[in-house]
């Protein structure tokens, strides 16, 4: 199982992925799950994925050797003139793949299934991200869905909705997808640190804004500690049910 989300905010894009695999409840991995091409000054793309571990490995690989510097490797993902298109190329990779491992036809929920989290921006245009399904179909983040997720969502869901703001900052924007991340990884054993974390600024088109946490990262124990006893205290807060 996997764990992404890509959010928009008013000064960039964030984008935050577990890295736990398994095979079963007793053979658990790492694996990364966030890919970046960047450009200098150009444009910055970051690709997070979620699904059968040899689709998303496949589809990372075609795009990188399609996006090598030699003139008959097109398309690329380097050579799309709009995140638009960037989109539409990684939903029919994406579907060439999963077509290749299961030529009868892909769904969302066949053992070949993978799907996708794409951002960045492309010098003329707006930063964005899209969600991409395993059909290669997608949705562009709008006002109202200001972010994606992907993989197990249900448990982190929650306070995003409840607390996301467009102007929060990067910081504030983080410590949220962490308590989002933590409450996930408490209720899944297939989701877990460490996690990757991309911050991308405006008009940037920069790729030097990445880190990775670690389970014994100090910030993020702090965090974790610190909202499992704010909602044990607003818990007590709350007037009891009288039966």
């Amino acid at each position: 199982m996997t764990y992404c989300v890509g959010m928009r905010l008013g000064k960039g894009l964030l984008f935050m992925s577990d890295t736990r695999t398994n095979a079963g409840v007793d053979n658990f991995s790492s694996s990364r799950k966030m890919f970046n091409w960047t450009v200098p000054g150009e444009r910055s793309i970051t690709v997070m994925t979620a699904g059968n571990l040899a689709t998303t490995q496949a589809m990372i690989s075609l795009l990188e050797e399609r996006s090598a510097p030699a003139e008959d490797r097109d398309p690329g993902i380097l050579s799309q003139p709009t995140m638009f298109q960037v989109a539409r190329l990684v939903g029919a990779t994406l579907k060439e793949v999963i077509a290749y491992s299961n030529p009868t036809g892909q769904t969302s929920d066949d053992q070949f299934s993978a799907s996708v989290i794409v951002g960045g921006q492309i010098k003329g245009g707006q930063p964005t991200i899209f969600l991409v399904y395993p059909e290669g179909n997608f949705i562009e983040v709008t006002d109202d869905t200001p972010f994606f997720q992907i993989g197990e969502a249900k448990y982190g869901k929650p306070i995003l909705v409840r607390a996301y703001d467009a102007d929060l900052s990067f910081g504030e924007a983080l410590k949220l997808l962490l308590v989002s991340f933590d409450s996930t990884v408490k209720s899944n054993l297939s989701v877990g640190p460490p996690f990757d974390v991309r911050v991308y600024k405006n008009e940037s088109f920069a790729d030097d804004r990445y880190k990775r946490i670690e389970a014994d990262d100090p910030v993020y124990q702090t965090i974790s500690t610190g909202w499992g006893d704010a909602l044990k205290s607003a818990l007590d807060m709350l007037p009891p049910y009288k039966v």
